[in-house]
């Protein structure tokens, strides 16, 4: 069993308790991770704020340089971080798993270190000389989830020490251990108290409420829950935090008449179950026109069929299962309900612990659960629809608007289509393609902020002007 510790201050702490880690496959205990008490969340926050005091002074050549070497060590034991992500998170090793998460973070934080800001001159003429500077805030607090602890802690972490931040982060008590190995290899390279680690079981102190209030964490990164999000931003208005929250979705994809359902199928699965459906921007909805609805239901069962689900260290599995019994019986529940409403094509019934089959379910409409609510799981409801406005209109009729997708044989006229959906982002003929290269954030209840690129970059970053 796997004895995880905490990093504050570049040292190592057990806390006062521990909590145990499940493996999701099969419910056995593969470790445990410290259990947080306020007093060692401002022992983590006293830390980064010492190390701000350095760090903040750095050169842009210099942090460039600790990032790089953050981007490295996080290479040198990706498989040693995959390994311990699909035990406690489910995902498998292989395919679009655990191995390829790792490899995402560390695209995403290699591409993060060759950013900069520099100072940019607004005027220089007769009248005077005006220059933007970006400075950094202080402590950055980043509250992660259970579906990707590595890869998001990289979105979160990478940016705030590019810019000159130091990080107090806590992950999903779900999925503590990635992380906690993370930030503790990232200690051999940066300063002590530049980045520390809490965790906590969320029953005994609930650090992320305590991270939103603190008057020493100037911002907060926070990926997860409408409702979590809006409790993190009302905390954070006392003290006046930054924010950038990436909340929930329920994404849309939109299938136009001239599609070739065989081309797209494995497109549409994969959009709508990579990690198991388990995706803020997993494509959750799925209109269909009339004119090729049948065919595209039978090509996405066969396609889905022919997908083995099971334990993540095993070789041939390219799923795995529901994280955690909360989010299994939340899937479970919508799915009762629509096969009540609806036709089930595939899947349906619960498996075994917490593995639930691949589900595709015809005949839906908006108004129904299934549809209206983001199941965060291996359930896809397919709509079908007669004009294209119509199905415009029903994807844009949710309180989310965080991704969608347009497929179609005729470019322009799915740019047309994509321009009228009301989220963040729109890809064509793929979904849930997200890159560092291009700012990513929600409409509406979907999130505050972006994410990526120089403008995610800028998020983490005060404006200074000077006035010469």
């Amino acid at each position: 069993m796997y004895a995880a510790q905490m990093t504050i201050g570049g040292r190592p702490v057990s806390g006062g308790g521990s909590f145990s880690v499940l493996n999701p496959a099969n419910g056995q205990i593969i470790g445990s991770a410290p259990n947080a008490s306020y007093e060692d969340l401002d022992k983590a926050v006293a830390a980064a704020q010492k190390a701000f005091v350095s760090w903040s002074r750095k050169t842009d050549d210099e942090l460039q340089a600790a990032c790089l070497a953050v981007t490295a060590k996080m290479n040198a034991h990706a498989d040693e971080l995959a390994t311990l992500i699909t035990l406690e998170q489910g995902k498998p090793l292989n395919g679009l798993g655990s191995r390829w998460e790792m490899g995402g973070a560390g695209a995403w934080a290699g591409y993060t270190a060759g950013l900069s800001l520099p100072m940019k001159v607004l005027q220089d003429n007769a009248q005077g000389r005006v220059e933007l500077y970006r400075k950094p805030l202080g402590v950055v607090g980043s509250i992660t989830p259970w579906n990707f602890p590595v890869m998001i802690a990289v979105w979160h972490v990478l940016p705030a020490l590019r810019t000159g931040n130091t990080v107090v982060i806590k992950p999903s008590p779900l999925t503590p251990l990635a992380t906690l190995r993370l930030v503790e290899l990232l200690n051999e390279v940066l300063p002590e108290g530049v980045i520390n680690c809490v965790t906590g079981d969320d029953h005994l102190n609930n650090l992320g409420v305590a991270m939103a209030a603190h008057p020493g964490i100037r911002k907060i990164v926070f990926t997860g829950s409408c409702a979590t999000g809006q409790k993190v931003m009302q905390s954070a208005a006392i003290t006046m935090k930054r924010l950038t929250l990436e909340l929930g979705g329920n994404d849309a994809g939109i299938v136009l008449p001239d599609c070739d359902p065989k081309a797209i199928v494995e497109g549409l699965f994969w959009g709508g179950f990579i990690n198991n459906g388990q995706t803020c921007a997993a494509m959750k909805r799925l209109y269909v026109h009339e004119s090729i609805h049948d065919d595209v239901c039978e090509h996405l069962v066969a396609f889905a069929k022919a997908i083995p689900m099971g334990d993540g260290m095993s070789d041939q599995s390219m799923l795995g299962p529901v994280q955690n019994r909360m989010q299994f019986e939340k899937v479970a529940k919508l799915v009762a309900d629509a096969r009540k409403k609806g036709e089930l094509l595939l899947g349906g019934e619960a498996g075994d612990g917490l593995f639930f089959p691949a589900t595709l379910i015809a005949g839906l409409k908006n108004g129904d659960a299934l549809v209206d609510q983001e199941q965060f799981g291996p359930a896809l409801p397919i709509i079908r629809y007669s004009q294209v406005e119509e199905a415009i209109t029903s994807a844009n009729d949710s309180p989310n608007g965080l991704g969608g997708s347009v497929w179609s044989r005729d470019l322009e006229h799915a740019k047309h289509v994509a321009a009228q959906m009301e989220c963040g982002s729109v890809w064509i003929n793929k979904h849930g393609a997200i890159q560092p290269n291009a700012p990513f954030g929600g409409t509406k209840s979907s999130g505050f902020g972006v994410e990526f690129a120089e403008e995610g970059l800028q998020e983490y970053t005060s404006q200074q002007v000077v006035f010469a």
